[in-house]
C-alpha cells in the first residue's frame, strides 16, 4: 500500500468551544470537526492553531455517533502492539473517549442509558486495526482489487461486513477524509514468528467477525431474509517465507434458515424453526453471497441429530437437497454422539471425509511482486449450535492439515512430515493460538470463554477441562437470562441498526422503559422470604416439634411454588433487549 494512503497514526486533539480539530503530526493539513454545526472538513494548516493548545494525543478517528443529549466523537486513545503482517503493523485498541459536542442543557437519564450500552460495546474484548494493512480483506481478496480500488483509502476498499464502526466513520463526509477514518475489526488476531527444520517463518491467524446480524448468543440465531446469518465469522491463516505469502480461509455461521432459541430461564432452551417464514429463500441468499465470495462450499453440521438439534439439522440437510447447487455439499457429523466417552480420535472420520475436498480447494499462495502460484477454490464452513465450541475444534484440524502442505510446498516441512511432528515448541504455539482464537470469539458472542479448549490446546479432553466447561456454561446461563439484553441493544446502537429519535421521553415514549407486571416483583419477593424464613425455622428452633414441622413444610411449599412460577413464567424474568425486543408480550 502506499504510504499517501496510509490512515494517520499520531495525532494531536484540540478541543475548542467551536470546533474539534485533529492534527496528524508532521502533516500540513488538519480535520475540522464543528460541534455546533457539526460540518466535518479537512484544511491546509495556517493559522488556525495559534495560541492553542493540544488538550491530548490521540492515535485514530473511531467515528461520530448521534445520542439523545447530542453528537459524540470516538476517538482512540491507545493501543497495544500485535505484531507485523506483510510489513504493517496491527494493533490492538486498548483505550478509547466518548467526547460530546456541545450537549444539551437538560440531560436525560436515557441519554446516559445510551452512553453506557456504547461503552459496553466498546469494552468488548478485541478490536484490532491498522493505519496500513487491510484487516478486513483475505490476501486473495486483496490481490483480486483493480488498480482503482488499491488507490483508495484503507475505509473505502475494506469489506464492509467486518468493518464494525462502519456506520460512525459514515457520519463523517466531506473531501480528503479517507486518511483520517480508522477501520475496526473485532475478532482476533496472533502473529507468530516461529522455526521448524532451522527454517523462520511468520505464521498468523486473523479472526473477523461479521456485522451483519450481529449480536449476542440467544438473541441472535439463524437467519434473516436476507440470507445474514448470526455469529458469521471468517478465520485466515496466513503464512509468511522468504518473500512467500500463503492464505487459508474458513468460515462459520449459524444455520442458514429461520430459527430461533429465546432465553426463558431454563438451562437450556429448545431451538425451534420461525412459523411462517420462507427458510428456502433464505438459505438460497445466504449461499449464492457465500459462493459469491469464496466459491464452493462444505457445509459441515456439528449438531446434535436427535432431539430439538435433531429437527434443525434435518432441515439443513433438506434445505441444502432443495438447493440443488452442485457447488454447495452437506456433511454432517454428530460432534457429541461421534465423540461420546472422551473418543475425540473419531473427529478423525470427519477430517478424512472432508480431505479430498481440502486437497481441490487448495489454499491461496503468491510472491511479494504479485506472481501468483495458486488459489484457494472452495472454503468449509462449519456450524454447531452456537458455532463456537465444537466449531473451533474442527476449524483447528483442518488448518492443522492445511499448514502441513503449505509448509511441505514451501519446503520448511519434509516430504511425508507432517506439522504437529516437526517441532513441539510451534505445536505448543498452535494449541495455544487456536484454543486462544475459540475463547475470544465465543466471549464476543456468548460473554464467556469457549467449551472444549482443554482437547485444542493439549490434545486431550481431561476432567479439569470439563469442570471449567462447567463453570463457564453456569456463567453463559446468567448472562445469556440477565445480561444479554443490553449487550444486544449497544450492538444494535453502535452498528447503527437503531438510529435515536430525538423526540423520545418527551413526544415520543422511550424504548428503554421496561414494562414489569406484577409477577416480576411478587415471585423473587416471596421467595426470598420464603428462603429465609426456611432457613430460619430449620436453624432456630426453641425444640424441634409438630409446629417446628409445619412451619417448614408451609415454607419449602412456598419456595417450591415461588420457584414454579418463575419457571413457568420466565420470559418475564428474562433481560430482553429494548431496542429491538424479539417478543412483546403484556405483563400481567
Amino acid at each position: 500500500m502506499d504510504a499517501e494512503n496510509d490512515v494517520y497514526d499520531d495525532m494531536n486533539l484540540y478541543i475548542t468551544q467551536e470546533n474539534f480539530i485533529v492534527e496528524p503530526n508532521g502533516q500540513n493539513e488538519l480535520l475540522i470537526i464543528g460541534r455546533l454545526d457539526k460540518v466535518t472538513r479537512v484544511q491546509a494548516k495556517s493559522t488556525q492553531l495559534t495560541n492553542l493548545r493540544p488538550t491530548r494525543r490521540i492515535c485514530g478517528i473511531l467515528g461520530t455517533i448521534h445520542l439523545l443529549s447530542c453528537d459524540y466523537l470516538l476517538v482512540a486513545t491507545h493501543r497495544i502492539f500485535v505484531g507485523v503482517i506483510n510489513n504493517s503493523i496491527v494493533w490492538r485498541l486498548a483505550g478509547y473517549d466518548i467526547i460530546p459536542y456541545i450537549p444539551n442543557a437538560i440531560q436525560r437519564s436515557e441519554n446516559e442509558a445510551y452512553l453506557s450500552m456504547l461503552r459496553k460495546t466498546l469494552d468488548t474484548k478485541f478490536y484490532y486495526f491498522s493505519y496500513r494493512y487491510d484487516l478486513t480483506q483475505s490476501l486473495q481478496r486483496q490481490h483480486d482489487f483493480s488498480a482503482k480500488t488499491r488507490d483508495q483509502g484503507l475505509l473505502q476498499r475494506a469489506d464492509k461486513r467486518f468493518v464494525w464502526n462502519n456506520h460512525v466513520l459514515q457520519q463523517f463526509r466531506c473531501d480528503k477524509m479517507e486518511r483520517f477514518q480508522l477501520p475496526l475489526v473485532l475478532g482476533f488476531v496472533s502473529i507468530n514468528q516461529v522455526q521448524i527444520n532451522g527454517q523462520t517463518f511468520f505464521w498468523s491467524i486473523i479472526t473477523r467477525r461479521s456485522v451483519e446480524r450481529a449480536g449476542t448468543r440467544l438473541f441472535c440465531r439463524g437467519a434473516n431474509d436476507l440470507g445474514h446469518v448470526a455469529n458469521f465469522v471468517e478465520t485466515e491463516q496466513l503464512v509468511e517465507f522468504n518473500g512467500q505469502h500463503t492464505s487459508f480461509v474458513q468460515t462459520r455461521g449459524s444455520m442458514p434458515f429461520h430459527w430461533l432459541q429465546l432465553p426463558n430461564l431454563r438451562y437450556k432452551p429448545r431451538p425451534r424453526l420461525v412459523p411462517g417464514k420462507d427458510h428456502l429463500a433464505a438459505c438460497t441468499a445466504h449461499f449464492n453471497a457465500q459462493l459469491q465470495i469464496y466459491g464452493q462450499q462444505v457445509a459441515i453440521n456439528l449438531v446434535d441429530q436427535k432431539g430439538a438439534e435433531g429437527e434443525l439439522e434435518s432441515t439443513y440437510a433438506r434445505l441444502v437437497r432443495e438447493l440443488g447447487n452442485p457447488s454447495v455439499r452437506y456433511e454432517a457429523f454428530d460432534f457429541h454422539y461421534e465423540c461420546r466417552k472422551m473418543r475425540w480420535d473419531r473427529l478423525n472420520i470427519l477430517i478424512d471425509r472432508l480431505a479430498h475436498e481440502q486437497e481441490d480447494f487448495g489454499f491461496y499462495h503468491a510472491f511479494d511482486n504479485g506472481n501468483l502460484v495458486s488459489t484457494q477454490t472452495g472454503v468449509f464452513r462449519t456450524n454447531c449450535i452456537d458455532c463456537l465450541d465444537r466449531t473451533n475444534v474442527v476449524q483447528s484440524m483442518l488448518a492443522r492439515r492445511s499448514l502441513t502442505a503449505v509448509l511441505q510446498k514451501l519446503g520448511v516441512l519434509h516430504v511425508g512430515q507432517r506439522v504437529e511432528q516437526a517441532s513441539s515448541v510451534f505445536e505448543s504455539i498452535f494449541k495455544g493460538v487456536w484454543a486462544d482464537n475459540a475463547d475470544l470469539v465465543s466471549l464476543q458472542y456468548s460473554g464467556t470463554g469457549a467449551l472444549k479448549t482443554d482437547y485444542t490446546r493439549t490434545g486431550k479432553r481431561t476432567k479439569a477441562g470439563a469442570l471449567n466447561d462447567g463453570k463457564n456454561s453456569m456463567i453463559r446461563y446468567y448472562l445469556n437470562n440477565f445480561a444479554d439484553g443490553v449487550r444486544q441493544d449497544g450492538i444494535d446502537l453502535f452498528l447503527g441498526n437503531y438510529v435515536i429519535n430525538e423526540n423520545e421521553g418527551s413526544l415520543l415514549p422511550s424504548p428503554l422503559v421496561a414494562q414489569r407486571g406484577w409477577r416480576y416483583f411478587a415471585f423473587p419477593a416471596v421467595l426470598l422470604i420464603a428462603v429465609a424464613m426456611f432457613i430460619i425455622t430449620m436453624t432456630y428452633p426453641a425444640e424441634f416439634n409438630t409446629e417446628n414441622l409445619l412451619f417448614m413444610l408451609f415454607w419449602g411449599a412456598m419456595i417450591a411454588v415461588s420457584a414454579t412460577g418463575i419457571l413457568h413464567y420466565g420470559i418475564e424474568f428474562v433481560q430482553w433487549p429494548r431496542l429491538f425486543p424479539p417478543i412483546s408480550f403484556q405483563p400481567a
